[in-house]
């Protein structure tokens, strides 16, 4: 085995979210009376830390960004969460990497609670030791503070590491760490965005053989 340990984002990675955070942002916007976003905007969404994105693409400010995730947060946890569905061959491939002996964490933008919550809603949460996630008062959002701080909880050797993630965001993040990094195809970054990964994988068995 090469590497021991593999850290997965959550969004992108293991469950496709794309219906629950549009109709969440979209709920969001209406509540604050902004204008609708649509498309290649809205999933630019998927991924990166919220309150940036707000800043980003509805071009508030900082305070009303807040505004809007607390309007986000309203929808997605009573509906928006659970409007998401698993990826094909992530549960086989997740049963797989723990029968070989790889310990498997999660280090996601998500907030912690949110991320705890959808792995259990789709029986995904008995694979991994250790859910790591952003903080509801976003004292940590961005990926490389969530990488750190799971490496940190959890002890972690950056080297017998590998990060799987599918937005640029978590090349940059796992490279400040240290660790290697797998981007998936089949999420929400292209070719392009996603070409400085140390692999490259379009389908989650892919990941056996790394």
């Amino acid at each position: 085995m090469k590497f021991k340990n593999y850290l997965f984002d959550l969004d992108g990675t293991l469950t496709d979210p794309e219906t629950g955070i549009k109709n969440s942002i979209l709920y969001a916007l209406v509540k604050c009376g902004l204008p609708p976003l649509t498309g290649d905007t809205l999933n630019a969404f998927i991924g990166p830390p919220l309150l940036d994105s707000f800043q980003i693409y509805c071009g508030v400010s900082p305070e009303n960004a807040k505004i809007l995730l607390q309007y986000y947060r309203e929808y997605f946890k009573e509906k928006g969460m659970f409007e998401n569905t698993v990826y094909p061959g992530i549960k086989e491939t997740l049963q797989a990497l723990k029968k070989r002996g790889s310990r498997l964490y999660i280090a996601t933008s998500k907030p912690e609670p949110f991320a705890k919550q959808i792995l259990e809603h789709f029986n995904l949460m008995e694979y991994f030791s250790f859910v790591g996630g952003s903080t509801l008062d976003e004292t940590r959002t961005k990926k490389e503070e969530v990488i750190q701080y799971v490496l940190k909880e959890c002890d972690l050797n950056p080297a017998d590491c590998l990060m799987v993630g599918d937005r640029y965001y978590d090349i940059e993040g796992a490279r400040s760490c240290g660790i290697m990094v797998a981007a998936v195809l089949f999420g929400y970054g292209d070719a392009d965005e996603l070409k400085t990964a140390d692999y490259l994988i379009d389908e989650a068995k892919n990941l056996l053989i790394i």
